[in-house]
């Protein structure tokens, strides 16, 4: 089952580098980079298997915002 991440507001200077990663930080995988929200996407297989993820998004000064998110179906 598709699990969707919506961004809806960053702080920082586009543009975005999206990452997503398991909730300890480890595992990070690049998604795309964005230069503008709200912006939507499909955590892809099979790394949608996990109840809960960090989402790491790097802005073009390489500062980095970090949100912890749980899934429940």
């Amino acid at each position: 089952m598709a699990i969707k991440v919506n961004i809806n507001s960053i702080t920082g200077t586009s543009p975005y580098d999206v990452y997503i990663c398991q909730p300890s930080g480890s595992g990070c995988f690049y998604i795309t980079t964005i230069n503008s929200v709200p912006y939507e996407f499909d955590i892809p297989e099979p790394y949608n298997s996990s109840s809960a993820y960090m989402l790491k998004i790097i802005d073009s000064f390489n500062c980095t915002t970090i949100w912890w998110g749980e899934y429940c179906d």
